[in-house]
């Protein structure tokens, strides 16, 4: 019986035993999940915490970038007394109605028309995204800020506010040029004494860019559908993405590559050993100008009847060189005597 006994204290003790050891393993591995678990916790913290430090960074960088692009511009129009009227995006969308009504476009962007709160209409410019620092942006709006001309577009204001660009100028209700010089049937017509009353007003606006302001502004972009005319057609030279500044007494001036559009750019724009560049490539863009607005053509015609009146330029220069009077087609003999002195002055300044 005492046998019996002992063997029963001793199967109770090793099933005390064994309980312990099933709960002390259980604590420890308890333990072990929660010290795994605690340790990828930290390791996944740490990881959000980096991604999340990271995108403060970039964010951070990104309207650091942004913000001084817009206190570069402020900047420099505060220091020159240039002050157009700053805009929000959210006021030029207002303007622009939604962007629904779509002027024109280009390499630079687009134009929709837009209206003013207090009643005019204006032409919203919304450019591409910047490049560098804002500096092309800041060129253009201080180039345009400093003119005060009636052949010369006038800006009223700016907008630059995140990646957003725009340039609000006034409205032009008739358009661009190369409507009414590059004319299909049924459209406006212009005579020639308002051909020559633009062109005069032309080159009055380019004089003034050139030897007008305090600092020489060279456009390099003249062309028909940079020349906008307003309701009574008063000519204003436009887009001044192109332009830059030098001093009144810089005759020649430095590029590091060409610009402007093929078929009015100078030569010494391709070929810098016949001369250097100056003031004189927009006379010469002006010459091709003053060429299409008397031939109410472009000067490179591919369906012309002979291969002399190919590239307009050549078959006036032989009917010069004839000595023989320049014949217009469907003008009158007075148009005519004024389509001759506009082609010699243009031939002057080409």
């Amino acid at each position: 019986m005492q046998q019996w006994r002992r063997l029963v204290r001793l199967r109770e003790t090793a099933r005390r035993r064994r309980r312990r050891i099933v709960f002390v393993f259980g604590i420890w591995s308890k333990l072990l999940s929660y010290a795994e678990e605690a340790f990828n916790a930290v390791i996944i913290g740490k990881f959000l915490f980096g991604m999340t430090l990271s995108i403060v960074i970039l964010i951070y960088k990104w309207r650091k970038r942004h913000l001084s692009i817009y206190e570069n511009i402020e900047n420099y129009l505060e220091q020159n007394n240039l002050m157009p009227i700053g805009y929000s995006y959210k006021e030029i969308k207002k303007m622009a109605r939604g962007f629904k009504d779509k002027l024109g476009e280009g390499g630079y962007g687009f134009v929709f028309k837009g209206k003013l709160r207090s009643g005019p209409f204006v032409a919203i410019k919304m450019l591409h995204k910047a490049k560098g620092n804002g500096q092309d942006f800041i060129s253009e709006i201080a180039t345009i800020g400093r003119i005060h001309h009636q052949n010369v577009v006038q800006p009223i204001g700016y907008c630059a506010e995140g990646s957003k660009r725009a340039l609000v100028y006034e409205f032009m209700p008739n358009g661009s040029l190369d409507k009414f010089i590059f004319t299909k049937d049924g459209s406006t017509h212009l005579t020639y004494d308002e051909i020559f009353n633009i062109a005069i007003g032309v080159a009055r606006g380019i004089a003034y860019l050139h030897h007008g302001c305090e600092m020489q502004i060279l456009h390099f972009d003249i062309k028909p559908h940079n020349i906008l005319l307003d309701e009574t057609f008063t000519p204003k030279v436009s887009d001044f993405g192109l332009a830059k500044l030098y001093p009144i007494d810089n005759s020649i001036v430095t590029m590091t590559a060409a610009r402007g559009t093929i078929g009015y750019m100078a030569p010494e724009l391709f070929y810098k050993n016949i001369g250097g560049i100056s003031h004189k490539v927009d006379v010469y863009s002006f010459g091709m100008l003053l060429i299409e607005m008397t031939s109410k053509r472009k000067n490179l015609n591919s369906h012309a009847d002979h291969s002399s009146q190919l590239y307009f330029l050549f078959w006036i220069y032989n009917q010069l060189g004839k000595e023989t009077d320049i014949e217009m087609e469907g003008v009158t003999e007075e148009e005519n005597k004024i389509a001759k002195k506009m082609i010699i002055v243009s031939l002057w300044c080409i």
